[in-house]
């Protein structure tokens, strides 16, 4: 299994930011535009299509406001395992911190899957702090 763990300041509140994490079925429009074309929920699950074409289907897991923590799991493509959060901390008034981890199998697919979060992550960055 691997484990990747990427992180990111915005300068923006992490209430600013924790809003648009939390609105699951809206991310292509409020959080990664450009990464993610469309998302569109289905029950606890949202299908999220990606700028490079992938679909996935990923299951709503826990949205958590106290702790401002997203988990969610991924099924389909290639990955026989995926689980991964995305989590809000305040830096101070007018800057946040994210952290984003995936746990995923086959371990093959660590490098392409660290490289979309970090696309994902430049995503978020400039969207919140536009």
């Amino acid at each position: 299994m691997a484990s990747i763990r990427q992180e990111i300041q915005v300068a923006a509140s992490a209430e600013k930011v924790w809003d648009a994490v939390r609105d699951v079925g809206e991310i292509h429009r409020r959080l990664v535009p450009g990464f993610v074309t469309d998302c569109r929920l289905e029950g606890d699950t949202r299908i999220v299509t990606f700028a490079n074409g992938l679909v996935a289907r990923e299951l709503i897991v826990d949205c958590d406001d106290a702790a401002r923590r997203l988990a969610w799991s991924a099924s389909g493509g290639r990955l026989t395992h995926h689980n991964a959060s995305l989590q809000v901390f305040a830096e101070d008034a007018a800057h946040s911190r994210l952290v984003w981890i995936a746990d995923l199998t086959p371990h093959e697919m660590a490098e392409p899957i660290a490289a979309m979060i970090a696309d994902g992550m430049r995503a978020m960055k400039k969207t919140l702090e536009a």
